[in-house]
């Protein structure tokens, strides 16, 4: 059997008193793909830190294959000091040259464009697609990945999806982009109670055999309990009164002990607010205009418009998703929406009963000093759901999954993803009839979620979401906004997966219905040509010829260019030919373009 690429044995790691797992053990062998699943604050990110040698075991082993390389996107990456976009991505590449045009290439699918503009001036979520640009051109024999989706679009998603689909590609990562999951991994890793459990297949099957897991183990725990308390009864008793076994059945008891205190952390009952009430009417779009000017008068291709004269009725209990490009003006609209940016024309007609709740990038804003407990009681005791029904603030936050104990540690203890789901608390104790939520699931994990999209389905009021996790897209909202650029927004009835198979058979019919103009197009010349209406000069024998030489070799030079991309984009080819394959599609693009230029004006004469 080849060896592993890593091999991790019986590896521990506590904060204080804090156990975050307990000898556990699994291996990653050449061309799996794994994806690694906890809840917030059990250790997935400081599990990937250890197998990367940024933080210590307490013990165990972490083995890898001699002489592999890693490639680590880390959740905040740090650069060389002054460097330019594009030597931060081909930093610490051995061949220089080839890496500045393979980086070219993917910073181009990740909308990085100014490839000398200095890193210190680029957004976080810019820097961290460099740095996964910088990932995928060093090409390493395994991927480690911390929320490699993060502050992605859609459209690169899908694209990140594809390319590491392809190849025999060797990849831990952590992600909450469930379709991600299910369409890259092979294998699941899920760290729960202090230990790792694997299943052999994607997320779909993750989630099948995971719930006959929990099943089993909560009848485990059940028959525990049972025979615990009858057990207790004994130890209580005199210990002259326990028999001659007495030391081989009080270690039994203790083992069963351990067993009947597990904790199971499945909520059975959904969270429905009925008290939310919202007027008829909510809010009117009227003729909105908003565009930025350029930064430097000299380039006006810098400005950007967001809306052009934009009109839009939003109705009671309507879930709208909002979807585009990074860029294209999503967040910029919600925030016109609140009022936090105004508008260039027009204006927004906010209904009177409106409450909005604003989940913003921005917001996360705590006192660090303050218990958990503290910074939702600040806000209110109780939410009340209607129907004579409320939740303490304790009871919401055990909802949306902090324990007793969590409840009561200070917010600095809290890992990224705990401090952003305690900021969703904060938002939804409020008690909003509106929620406008901006990327609310970066960062979140996937037990999280779930209970956001069960709350969001329940929820009686209006709710927006700008989000590029698809799968809690489709199970949010009942249509979409699709924001595609310079001011151009559709209206689409349906959630994003219909919306992708619309965008895919409208392309489809798009060009039929041009290859069927064509056709119509030569057919009605040939009867004009026919009935001797057509004045226009005719082709020549040796035209006729090179014009079907002209087909022949576009045919040829396109299934070229399709053949260097499809090798250029798998990501297991040399430097070298990487080098050779461009250059070759410089010249071919060239000849192409040249060929197509040439055959327009052939076809323009009749035969």
């Amino acid at each position: 059997m080849p060896t592993p690429l890593l091999d991790v044995q019986s590896l521990s790691k506590r904060f204080g008193e804090r156990v975050l797992f307990s000898d556990i053990s699994f291996s990653i062998a050449e061309g799996q793909r794994v994806g690694l699943i906890a809840q917030n604050g059990t250790g997935k990110s400081t599990l990937l830190s250890m197998l990367t040698g940024d933080e210590p075991a307490d013990s165990g082993r972490i083995i890898y294959r001699n002489g592999i390389k890693v490639g680590y996107l880390k959740q905040e990456p740090t650069f060389p000091h002054g460097a330019t976009v594009l030597e931060a991505c081909f930093h610490g590449c051995e061949h220089e040259d080839d890496a500045r045009l393979k980086a070219k290439q993917i910073l181009t699918q990740l909308k990085i464009t100014d490839t000398a503009q200095p890193i210190s001036q680029l957004s976080g979520g810019q820097q961290k697609r460099v740095a996964l640009a910088q990932i995928l051109i060093s090409s390493p024999d395994l991927f480690i990945l911390d929320e490699p989706t993060n502050h992605l679009d859609l459209e690169m998603v899908e694209w990140l999806e594809s390319f590491l689909q392809r190849g025999n590609k060797s990849l831990l990562m952590v992600t909450h982009d469930r379709f991600f999951l299910d369409n890259v991994c092979s294998l699941i890793l899920e760290l729960d109670n202090k230990t790792i459990y694997p299943y052999r297949g994607s997320y779909t099957y993750y989630l099948e055999k995971r719930q006959q897991r929990t099943s089993a183990t909560i009848a485990n725990i059940q028959h525990a309990n049972n025979l615990y308390r009858h057990e207790l009864e004994w130890m209580r008793r005199q210990p002259q009164a326990r028999g001659h076994k007495a030391r081989y059945r009080e270690e039994a008891f203790h083992e069963l002990e351990k067993v009947a205190k597990q904790r199971i952390e499945e909520r059975q009952v959904r969270l429905k607010a009925s008290n939310v009430y919202i007027g008829s009417k909510i809010f009117e779009c009227q003729y909105v205009s908003k565009a930025f000017p350029p930064r430097h008068e000299a380039s006006a291709a810098e400005g950007k418009v967001i809306l052009k004269n934009f009109y839009y009725n939003f109705a009671r209990y309507e879930k709208m998703g909002i979807v585009g490009n990074n860029g294209t003006g999503k967040s910029t609209f919600i925030k016109l929406l609140l009022g936090l940016v105004q508008p260039d024309a027009g204006k927004f007609d906010i209904g009177e009963t409106v409450r909005f709740g604003y989940f913003s990038q921005e917001g996360l804003q705590f006192n660090e000093q303050q218990k958990v407990i503290d910074v939702v009681r600040d806000i209110a005791e109780h939410i009340n759901l209607g129907d004579g029904r409320s939740y303490s603030a304790s009871q919401f936050l055990q909802h949306f999954l902090f324990s007793p104990d969590q409840q009561y540690d200070y917010v600095y203890k809290l890992s990224g993803g705990e401090k952003r789901k305690l900021y969703l608390c904060t938002i939804l104790m409020r008690n909003p009839n509106f929620l406008v939520l901006d990327e609310p699931t970066n960062d979140l994990d996937i037990k999280t979620l779930q209970t956001l999209e069960e709350y969001l389905q329940d929820f009686p009021g209006c709710v927006i979401v700008v989000s590029h996790d698809r799968y809690f897209m489709d199970k949010v909202v009942d249509h979409l906004l699709v924001f595609k650029g310079g001011g151009e927004l559709q209206d689409f009835p349906g959630n994003y997966t219909q919306y992708r198979q619309w965008s895919k058979l409208q392309t489809r019919e798009k060009a039929e219905e041009a290859k069927s103009k064509r056709q119509k197009g030569d057919a009605a010349g040939s009867k004009a040509t026919a009935q001797g209406g057509d004045t226009r000069r005719r082709m020549t024998y040796k035209e006729r010829l090179e014009l079907q030489q002209t087909e022949k070799d576009i045919a040829a030079l396109t299934k070229e260019k399709e053949a260097i991309e499809q090798q250029l984009s798998t990501g297991t080819i040399s430097v070298e030919q990487i080098t050779e394959l461009s250059k070759r599609l410089s010249s071919l693009l060239a000849t192409l373009d040249a060929k197509e230029l040439r055959w327009l004006e052939l076809s323009e004469l009749e035969a």
